[in-house]
């Protein structure tokens, strides 16, 4: 069984500095990497101030919008919500989702996060596997928190032999978050560097921090890619990361 599982920080929908709605182009974009599951961060799931700036605002959400006919299975995870709409966490899906849920993890309430779990049923597979799809907090405390509430999470709902991934935004530049993960849930970084370190990803046009993670367990990684440069940088400030798996 292969798997290919990318993950995106797609900034609401909004380029670099919030200069130009980019939910188009970026639907066009996810659609060419070719990912069996997709990890999305700052999904807008309503927007009723940009629906009446923008006249080629997407009707529906835009993790429907961007699913598209590619995805046929998608989850929400609502985290912030205000007066004008809400976004969140997204994960879309080549394969059945038999089940969602969205557990709040928000260390204060100036700052809402959450960890969207789903169970997903592959080919041939016996069991399901399990992802999760994080945005952590800005600050190391509020990580530290969140961090704990995924281990706690992974421990009591996912067999230890059950394949698991867990992506997103982390912004764990200290690597700490990682190393946890791999200590206490076996957990394995699958896009490093040929130093071993977690790869650059942030800002997209010269990428300097290592935010975005793919955590795998369950897995072989057979390759990666970090995509940046000119045809990405303008969709978000976050660069995509892609992994492709083998079962072990």
């Amino acid at each position: 069984m292969n798997l290919h599982v990318s993950t995106y920080n797609i900034h609401k929908g909004f380029s670099q500095f919030n200069r130009r709605m980019m939910i188009h182009e970026l639907r066009d974009h996810l659609q060419v990497l070719g990912a069996d599951i997709i990890f999305l961060q700052e999904v807008q799931g309503l927007h009723s101030r940009h629906a009446a700036r923008f006249e080629d605002w997407p009707d529906e959400p835009q993790y429907e919008f961007l699913a598209d006919q590619v995805w046929p299975e998608f989850a929400y995870g609502r985290n912030a919500v205000y007066d004008h709409g809400h976004h969140g966490n997204a994960i879309l899906s080549r394969y059945p989702i038999v089940r969602a849920e969205n557990e709040d993890v928000s260390h204060h309430a100036l700052e809402r996060r959450g960890i969207l779990h789903c169970e997903i049923e592959l080919p041939e597979m016996p069991q399901r596997l399990h992802c999760i799809c994080v945005h952590l907090a800005l600050h190391e405390r509020g990580r530290r928190h969140q961090v704990g509430a995924i281990i706690e999470r992974l421990n009591r709902e996912v067999p230890d032999d059950a394949p698991v991934v867990v992506a997103g935004d982390f912004n764990d530049w200290r690597n700490r978050a990682g190393k946890r993960l791999e200590e206490d849930l076996g957990l394995e970084e699958a896009c490093r560097d040929h130093r071993g370190k977690p790869v650059r990803t942030f800002p997209s046009a010269f990428p300097m921090l290592r935010l975005d993670r793919i955590y795998v367990r369950g897995f072989r990684v057979r390759h990666t890619h970090v995509h940046h440069g000119p045809m990405w940088r303008r969709l978000s400030d976050h660069a995509a990361l892609s992994a492709h798996l083998q079962l072990a």
